[in-house]
């Protein structure tokens, strides 16, 4: 069973930062991209980066600059470095994974973290 983790969330004031992380557990054959979303109440979810097997790395335009996003390819480890957090940043994120489960070459499938609460406080 493959499973994605995330932690960091927490309390933070404007102008702080924050580090999100994301493991990703079980049966992995390989991975093959790996994001992180965040969700607002009453919002849809939203990309916020994204890091594909090709190395390329998308942001959202309104995290471009104060957000960075890495991973730990020994550790299958995701993080989210995000600086200069404003209330706009309030959000539920998400980490997910494009892979391909067990411990030999099969279809790809999509798995989410349960989410960690980022409050931006002024």
């Amino acid at each position: 069973q493959v499973q994605l983790a995330e932690s960091g969330g927490g309390l933070v004031q404007a102008g702080g930062s924050l580090r999100l992380s994301c493991v990703a557990s079980g049966r992995i054959f390989s991975i093959s991209s790996m994001g992180w979303y965040r969700q607002a109440p009453e919002m849809q979810r939203e990309l916020v980066a994204r890091i594909t097997s090709g190395g390329s790395t998308d942001y959202a335009d309104s995290v471009k600059g104060r957000f960075t996003m890495f991973i730990d390819n020994a550790k299958n480890t995701a993080y989210l470095e995000m600086n200069s957090l404003n209330a706009e940043d309030t959000a539920v994120y998400y980490c997910n994974a494009i892979l391909i489960p067990g411990n030999k070459l099969g279809p790809s499938r999509s798995y989410w973290g349960q989410g960690t609460q980022v409050t931006v406080s002024s």
